[in-house]
């Protein structure tokens, strides 16, 4: 006869779980203010506040009496339950790596991150990167201390890379991130010869912010981000933040002169807080309750920024309503003339800014930096340095300012180093997803044109956001599209928008 779990256990390990979410909550609120409403001066205390909160939330983790209900649990449970397997094996992970990190490193991270990110905005406004090196260094060495804590065999980034993104390594991204490199360079100079590179006025008309956080407003809510658990805000650097059940919260900013900034931005991350407020409640105060890894999370905002807002079946929807919220500023645009215009393939400074092809290239240089960081054969005096060089190398351009190159983005200041392969892993299973969506979903572009896009979310929220954690990256990814990660999808939609061809269907 099957077993049935140990109830006192469960409810104890249920019962401690839910309070640690509640935790990670207020933390998660703690950053979103910083980010967005913390004035100058509260930052110090912010760090400090940030610190206990950690603190906190790293001593009920490794607190004995929560591994002990786990394994009693895992003792009696029912070996037919998948649920409950899934909950013990997510939880004894956490575990193990907040055990694994010793409780004054977790405060030294919250702190020194805090103060770093203070140090990272205005080194940015001030174009200075010689300003943030002291306190990125002592970043840097934190996250090497946290990698030797958490255990490494063949590279001690894979310890930082699998805390985004389980199961990956840097021998992996490595052989992924090679096949782009082998077809990228060819794509652009195919874009630079064809009309893909065209310049076009279009993208560069001016909107006025408080306009354009209206256009935002309405296009987010279109395609699914429901304004009732979510909010709209403006920051340096556009992120989503899920602050808990009802309350997942997006942000962008403005560039009057260059509206796709927001706009797209806003879409990408409203297609962060879409895959959030998809995740059951139920599920919410478990170890199930989150997103599978960062580029499971990363594929849902490039698949709805890419896939659907720059796509011209979705302009020949949205593109009427676009130019009457504007007044009238698109007046003589077709869809197809849009669809070119916000595809343009060019090398340029801005991640967040680049086109899709592109756009891998930017990630691919992070990736290659962070790993010299941490492996010690860089150091971060000369990181500006290799960054130039490795834009020219990459791209052709070399940024003609720190804030334009070195310290565009804030991931370094806030200690998420290992993060960003996952930008380009997530395109590659938008891409993957996209494909399989597209055989499953035949009229999904007709629905697109028609300003539906209840079936698209309707087929994310079965296959991707319902599962929470209870599948690692690779299996979710079998189990939604019938393989493993594969590079194919990307490399041919990539090739499809160097060609200029923005109709034809990826499949095809």
């Amino acid at each position: 006869m099957p077993n049935t779990p140990d109830a006192q256990a469960y409810e104890e390990m249920t019962r401690r779980f839910a309070t640690i979410a509640h935790l990670n909550g207020a933390a998660s609120l703690l950053d979103w203010d910083q980010m967005t409403k913390l004035p100058p001066g509260g930052r110090e205390a912010r760090g400090a506040q940030n610190a206990a909160l950690e603190g906190v939330i790293h001593e009920r983790l490794v607190d004995p009496a929560l591994a002990d209900a786990v394994e009693r649990v895992a003792a009696t449970m029912d070996p037919d339950d998948e649920f409950t397997h899934d909950w013990v094996r997510q939880a004894r992970e956490d575990i193990r790596q907040a055990t694994a990190v010793p409780a004054q490193l977790v405060e030294a991270l919250a702190l020194t991150t805090s103060k770093a990110n203070a140090a990272w905005v205005k080194a940015r406004e001030a174009s200075d990167f010689a300003s943030f090196a002291p306190v990125l260094a002592e970043v840097v060495e934190l996250n090497r201390e946290r990698a030797d804590a958490l255990g490494w065999t063949e590279h001690r980034y894979d310890a930082l890379h699998r805390i985004y993104e389980p199961g990956s390594s840097t021998e992996r991204v490595r052989g992924l991130f090679a096949r782009l490199q082998a077809v990228l360079p060819g794509l652009v100079q195919e874009a630079a010869e064809g009309d893909a590179s065209r310049q076009d006025d279009v993208v560069e008309r001016p909107i006025a912010a408080a306009v354009q956080e209206r256009i935002v407003r309405d296009v987010t809510a279109r395609l699914g981000y429901d304004y009732d658990r979510g909010r709209l805000d403006e920051t340096v650097h556009p992120f989503a933040q899920a602050i808990g059940v009802g309350d997942v919260r997006i942000t962008t900013r403005y560039a009057e002169d260059r509206w796709p900034t927001a706009f797209f931005g806003g879409v990408h991350e409203a297609g962060h807080a879409m895959y959030e407020q998809g995740i059951p409640a139920a599920l919410y105060g478990t170890p199930l309750g989150r997103y599978a890894s960062l580029a499971v999370h990363e594929s849902q905002s490039r698949l709805w920024e890419n896939h659907v807002a720059r796509s011209q079946a979705f302009w020949e929807g949205y593109l009427p309503h676009f130019d009457a919220a504007s007044g009238g500023t698109f007046a003589g645009v077709d869809a197809p003339q849009m669809a070119r215009a916000v595809n343009r393939v060019y090398p340029s400074l801005i991640r967040i800014e680049a086109d899709q092809v592109t756009y891998p290239l930017h990630v691919i240089l992070r990736f290659e930096l962070e790993v010299q960081l941490i492996e010690g054969s860089l150091s971060v005096q000369d990181l500006p340095d290799a960054w130039n060089d490795g834009m020219q190398r990459l791209l052709g351009v070399t940024p003609p300012s720190d804030a334009l190159g070195v310290l565009q983005d804030v991931h370094w200041s806030i200690g998420a180093i290992g993060y960003f392969p996952t930008y380009a892993l997530g395109s590659m299973m938008a891409a993957q997803l996209w494909e399989r969506m597209e055989h499953d979903l035949p009229d999904l572009e007709d629905a697109m044109r028609a300003g539906r896009f209840e079936p698209l979310l309707g087929w994310l929220q079965e296959r991707v956001h319902a599962l929470g954690r209870r599948k690692l990256p690779d299996d979710l990814m079998t189990a939604a599209t019938g393989r493993a990660l594969d590079p194919e999808p990307y490399v041919r939609h990539l090739t499809h928008v160097a060609q200029g061809d923005l109709t034809r269907r990826l499949t095809s």
